[in-house]
């Protein structure tokens, strides 16, 4: 569900007759509902069964990507793109999923199968959608993502052993609505805050929302005796610092997706601009998921030997560097591709390791939960990135042709600030420690 609009991203504004600032909304909808549906359906799993949770987010799914379908306008594509990122549930349910059916040993290595997976969805999803889009209708696109979602849903509802680990309590509806309304705050502040002026009343006044909306639903968890996100067993220094590092990993993760597909496409009269098609983007950009599928076998070695913390320390550096280097490979298409390949390879590398560590420190039967609250911190970090990455490539422009497009300099800094996100996550590995230990459950009083 990423990839899927990537190639569209330059076009998108005029695909769907709006400005390039809400027309962003496309990509960031989807983060935004996924960073606060992640932990929502990881307490549903908990509670309620994981294989059944799963089936919904299915069903969420195919509904999203009919409605995109059947529209042509910006609101129904923000309304199906929002209801997509509702299904990115499945990821944290699915990692859990290995935990309560697997044997101890093969935890490890499945969770790297499931990495590989995630990147062989991306390096076949970029290219397969510039080729549609180029040679259709964009909204096939979705049609196609309609039928792939039903088989997949047909497919967990015929081989996917249902879990029998369950946890007590009830669902906290409140907790989930104020965490919803508190990123939905610190994401409208982000993404307007270049169109409203960052002193703006409207501007200040999603940041304070948000920060007091969060505030107030942190004090709900702490009172209420099933909480959406148990936050004693998420201020234990394991979780707590590999959630910090997943915020501003998930940042970094995020840059090449927005960043090189506006590279590529543009013209070279931008001064920096490829000039390549959709389609000749996407083939650039896919062996980057396939790096992801060959450094996951070495991610599971990797943590056996050493722990997932070293892991994610090797991940977080190979990003960093693959940011760095592309201060000096943007000039020509090998040179993007080594940058392309070099920071998926990190990403590959890192991606196992956070579950890992988070499994290891909660408790067996808040697995799904604890996973669902570091998809939502990965989220945030992604949400914020597609934020921000929009605002820094709609502040820097220049005018080519009658287009407007990003500018060298707005490139340069968006991809810096991806750099510095991964060597700030890097900082923070450092304070997770070395070795974790699974915990007995939390008493809630």
């Amino acid at each position: 569900m990423q990839t899927l609009v990537i190639p569209l991203v330059p076009a998108l504004p005029r695909l769907l007759d709006a400005s390039p600032a809400d027309a962003s909304w496309v990509v960031t909808i989807t983060l935004l509902v996924a960073a606060v549906m992640m932990p929502v359906t990881g307490r549903l799993g908990d509670l309620y069964g994981k294989r059944l949770v799963m089936l919904g987010c299915f069903a969420t799914l195919v509904v999203g990507s009919v409605v995109v379908a059947a529209g042509s306008a910006l609101v129904p594509a923000i309304i199906g793109r929002g209801l997509q990122g509702a299904a990115m549930g499945i990821i944290p349910l699915g990692i859990t999923m290995m935990r309560d059916v697997l044997p101890p040993e093969r935890v490890g290595s499945a969770m790297a199968l499931m990495s590989a997976t995630l990147g062989v969805g991306g390096a076949i999803g970029l290219p397969v959608s510039a080729i549609v889009a180029e040679n259709a209708s964009w909204q096939v696109l979705f049609w196609l993502s309609a039928v792939l979602g039903a088989l997949c849903g047909l497919l967990v509802a015929l081989v996917v052993p249902e879990s029998d680990v369950r946890a007590q309590g009830r669902f906290d509806v409140l907790g989930a609505l104020g965490l919803a309304v508190g990123l939905v705050g610190l994401l409208l502040g982000v993404v307007q805050g270049g169109t409203w002026g960052w002193g703006s009343p409207l501007t200040i006044g999603a940041f304070t929302t948000s920060v007091v909306v969060l505030v107030l639903w942190g004090v709900l968890q702490l009172r209420v005796r099933d909480p959406l996100v148990d936050l004693r067993v998420s201020a234990r220094r394991p979780v707590l610092f590999t959630n910090l590092a997943s915020v501003v990993a998930g940042f970094a993760m995020f840059g090449t997706s927005l960043v090189f597909p506006q590279l590529l496409q543009a013209p070279p009269e931008t001064g920096y601009g490829l000039g390549l098609s959709m389609l000749q983007a996407g083939l650039v950009m896919a062996p980057g998921g396939l790096m992801m599928m060959v450094m996951s076998p070495l991610s599971a070695r990797l943590t056996a030997a050493r722990g997932p913390r070293t892991t994610l320390m090797a991940g977080l550096a190979v990003i960093a560097a693959g940011y760095l280097a592309t201060t000096f490979l943007t000039g020509s298409v090998p040179a993007v591709l080594l940058a392309t390949v070099i920071i998926s390879s990190g990403v590959g590398i890192s991606y196992a390791a956070m579950p890992a560590l988070i499994m290891g420190a909660v408790p067996r039967e808040l697995s799904a939960a604890g996973n669902g609250l570091n998809s939502l911190m990965r989220s945030v970090g992604t949400s914020v990135s597609a934020a921000v990455t929009g605002v820094v490539l709609a502040g820097f422009t220049i005018s080519v042709g009658g287009s407007v497009f990003p500018s060298a300099a707005g490139i340069q800094v968006a991809l810096l600030i991806s750099a510095g996100a991964s060597l700030a996550g890097l900082a923070v590995t450092f304070l997770i420690p070395a070795r974790v230990v699974e915990r007995e459950p939390v008493t809630v009083g």
